[in-house]
Formats: structure tokens, sequence, C-alpha cells
């Protein structure tokens, strides 16, 4: 069995839920026989891991981590969000020539860049919101005559995002998404039914699209209805044959235009016209709970299985 280093925590606000996700992680990977260790990197940037003494600044912490790196054949950085699911940490296992689970740098980095997925998606021919970039520094200057959602270009979980119905609104929705990144994204409200979708690329590289799931919100998908308890999801959603090919036709083709690895979910509006992206995730939730493994699960894909597969198609020596 490969031996797999588990990183979980982060820099940024999807801390605890990184956390979650890197010990449901190898604890399954355990289960299946893998040989794991562990590190978690603070909110302060600080490794910590058995054997690593107590470090003051980031660099002596990885300088001592470096170890635990060398000694995996693959890296599972289950880190949501910047300096994680952004390509930081796939890029430092691209350097030491260690095979990463998930996307790597390019295509983390473009992920988590919700202006930049958009371009993409135009490119070929995926419907999204129609929007606006806004510099933080330019705030002051922003208008809009109609309900918007405001958004940090790069952030995950939601954070920092507002659904804006009044005009006396918009500057405090922007100064709260510029907490988390100088460039904002002011979107059209999409009024339609939320869809998710998973897409696995296996070993062989082979990609496909799990059951799409659908989330009941009493309101705006956001950071608080995630975590608190009153979003429902249906999966497999109930949706037409054509609704699901659909679906899962864009799902993959953003898969591939992205240059995705190891698992990605695709978050869509679904209209009568069609799916609109709404954003992509290259290293999403993973607990069993999560949204991702619930839709393999519908699949039959359970979730010890899917981590598993997800570590064999990182495996430096298979192609894929």
């Amino acid at each position: 069995m490969p031996r797999v280093l588990v990183i979980g925590g982060g820099q940024n606000p999807e801390h605890e839920v990184s956390l979650a996700s890197a010990a449901a992680v190898a604890a399954a990977l355990r289960i299946t026989g893998h040989a794991v260790t562990t590190v978690t990197i603070d909110r302060a940037g600080i490794w910590r891991a058995n054997g690593i003494p107590p470090c003051t600044t980031p660099a002596e912490s990885l300088g001592l981590a470096l170890p635990l790196i060398a000694d995996a054949d693959v890296i599972f950085p289950a880190v949501h969000g910047t300096l994680g699911e952004d390509g930081a940490l796939a890029a430092l296992a691209a350097l030491a020539g260690v095979g990463v689970v998930g996307s790597d740098l390019r295509t983390g980095a473009i992920g988590m860049d919700k202006w930049a997925t958009k371009l993409v998606a135009d490119a070929v021919g995926i419907r999204t919101a129609r929007g606006r970039l806004i510099s933080a520094d330019d705030i002051g200057d922003a208008e809009f005559e109609e309900a918007v959602v405001v958004k940090p270009v790069s952030a995950g979980s939601s954070y920092g995002v507002s659904l804006v119905t009044k005009a006396g609104d918009l500057l405090g929705a922007l100064h709260a998404a510029a907490q988390y990144d100088r460039r904002i994204l002011v979107e059209e409200v999409v009024r339609a039914r939320e869809i998710d979708v998973a897409v696995l690329r296996e070993s062989g590289g082979v990609r496909w699209a799990a059951p799409p799931l659908e989330i009941h919100a009493p309101g705006l998908f956001d950071t608080a209805t995630k975590y608190d308890g009153s979003a429902r999801f249906t999966v497999p959603a109930h949706l037409d044959p054509a609704q699901t090919s659909a679906l899962k036709r864009a799902a993959i083709a953003m898969f591939d235009a992205l240059g995705c690895a190891g698992v990605a979910r695709m978050d869509f509006f679904l209209t009568d016209d069609g799916p609109i992206l709404n954003e992509v995730n290259t290293m999403p939730g993973l607990t069993a709970a999560s949204q991702v493994p619930r839709m393999f699960a519908a699949a039959g894909v359970e979730y010890t299985d899917l981590v598993t597969r997800m570590v064999r198609a990182a495996l430096p020596s298979r192609e894929g």
C-alpha cells in the first residue's frame, strides 16, 4: 500500500472544515490498509505533526516537515480555500517530486478564481451569470440598479458572499467581500434550482459524473446556511433524463477545460434554458457527510472506496 501524507487545516476561514475533511480521509485510508501520516497547518501557518518540535515561523516548521513529504508516495492535501485548494500545496508536492491527490497548481489557481472560471466556462460554451469585476479601490464608485450577489473572487465556503436587494446595502457588502479578496465579483441574481455535480477522474484517466445533488436552502446558500444545518440535500436530485444529461455534460466539460484531477464539484443553477455554472471546487469538503461523497455513495461508491480511488489516481507510477 502507498504511503500517504494527509494535510489538514490551513491559513484561511475554512480551517475547521479542512480539519474535519483531513481526519475523515486519514481514518478511511487507514481502514483500507494505507500507511498514513498526518500533519496540520495551523491558522498561523505553522506545520504541526508528531516528531516536529514547536516552531515559531511557518518556514521553520515547513523545513522540519519536509522529511514527511519526502517519505510519502502521495500527498493528500485536504485543505480547502487559499494556500491549499488554490494550488499552493500541489505546487509544493510538484517541487518535491511527490504525487498529489487532486488538481495541480494551474487548475487549483484558476478554479479558485471565480472570474477566471467564468472566462473558461464562456470559452467552452457553458453559461454563467452576468457579472462585473470590481477592485476594492473602486468600491465607492460601484452602482447597481437591481439585486446582485457580491462575492470575493477567491474565497471558499461562501465567506464574504452577500445578497444585496437594497441599494443602501451595496457598500457594506462590497467591504465585506474585500476582507477576503481585493478583487470582487458582482453578479446578477439567478433564481433557479441549485444543483451540484461531482466528477471523478480515475487512475486510467476515465472521468465520470456522479448523480447530481440538489440544495434546498431557505435563502442564499451562504456560509451560515452551509454549516447551521438549515439546508437540505436531495441526492439523486429529482431531474428528468435530459436535465441530468445536460448537467453531467457541462460538469465534465468544465472539469476537462480546467484540467482537473481527483474529484471536483461543479455548482450549477438549473434554469428552464439549461444549466448555468455558479462555481467550481477543486478540493471540496470530504467528510462522509459532505456533498461530494454523498453523490458518489448514490452511485454505489462508498466513502472509503472513493478516497482510495483518489489516492490510486495520484500515484506517480500510474498513468493519469
